[in-house]
Protein backbone atom coordinates (compact mmCIF):
# COMPACT_ATOMS: atom_id res chain seq x y z
CA UNK A 1 0.00 0.00 0.00
CA UNK A 2 2.74 2.47 0.95
CA UNK A 3 3.99 2.11 -2.87
CA UNK A 4 0.94 2.60 -4.36
CA UNK A 5 0.10 5.89 -2.07
CA UNK A 6 3.78 6.80 -2.61
CA UNK A 7 3.10 7.09 -6.58
CA UNK A 8 -0.14 8.82 -6.17
CA UNK A 9 1.10 11.32 -4.33
CA UNK A 10 3.63 12.37 -6.58
CA UNK A 11 1.65 12.15 -10.11
CA UNK A 12 -0.95 14.28 -8.07
CA UNK A 13 1.85 16.65 -7.06
CA UNK A 14 3.43 16.56 -10.32
CA UNK A 15 0.11 17.25 -12.10
CA UNK A 16 -0.28 20.64 -9.61
CA UNK A 17 3.01 21.76 -10.61
CA UNK A 18 3.74 22.01 -6.88
CA UNK A 19 7.02 21.35 -5.39
CA UNK A 20 7.33 19.41 -2.17
CA UNK A 21 8.23 22.74 -0.48
CA UNK A 22 4.80 24.33 -1.85
CA UNK A 23 2.51 21.39 -1.17
CA UNK A 24 3.56 21.57 2.97
CA UNK A 25 3.04 24.88 2.97
CA UNK A 26 -0.77 24.35 1.52
CA UNK A 27 -1.38 21.68 3.25
CA UNK A 28 0.67 22.67 6.57
CA UNK A 29 2.54 19.35 6.95
CA UNK A 30 5.98 18.95 6.76
CA UNK A 31 8.36 19.21 3.47
CA UNK A 32 10.51 16.20 5.04
CA UNK A 33 7.48 14.13 5.55
CA UNK A 34 5.77 14.94 2.36
CA UNK A 35 9.28 13.53 0.94
CA UNK A 36 9.41 10.56 3.26
CA UNK A 37 5.90 9.42 1.94
CA UNK A 38 6.19 10.04 -1.62
CA UNK A 39 9.49 7.87 -1.79
CA UNK A 40 8.25 5.50 0.54
CA UNK A 41 10.46 5.52 3.23
CA UNK A 42 7.73 6.21 5.51
CA UNK A 43 3.86 5.73 5.80
CA UNK A 44 1.21 8.06 5.51
CA UNK A 45 -1.19 8.63 8.97
CA UNK A 46 -4.75 8.89 8.81
CA UNK A 47 -5.51 12.50 9.36
CA UNK A 48 -2.42 13.25 6.61
CA UNK A 49 -4.72 11.43 4.13
CA UNK A 50 -7.74 13.59 4.66
CA UNK A 51 -5.55 16.68 4.56
CA UNK A 52 -4.11 14.95 1.13
CA UNK A 53 -7.29 13.94 -0.24
CA UNK A 54 -8.81 16.96 0.66
CA UNK A 55 -6.56 19.52 -1.27
CA UNK A 56 -5.87 17.21 -4.35
CA UNK A 57 -10.07 16.61 -4.29
CA UNK A 58 -9.55 12.46 -4.41
CA UNK A 59 -10.78 9.84 -2.10
CA UNK A 60 -8.83 8.62 0.43
CA UNK A 61 -9.43 5.18 -0.87
CA UNK A 62 -7.87 6.30 -4.01
CA UNK A 63 -4.83 7.13 -2.42
CA UNK A 64 -4.09 4.41 -0.80
CA UNK A 65 -4.91 2.50 -3.88
CA UNK A 66 -7.96 0.67 -2.73
CA UNK A 67 -9.39 2.46 -5.89
CA UNK A 68 -9.25 3.76 -9.09
CA UNK A 69 -11.17 7.15 -8.96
Amino acid sequence: MVEKFAQRLNHLRVEAGLSFKELSKEVNISTASLCRWENGVTDVKGEQIVVLAKFFNVSTDYLLGVADY
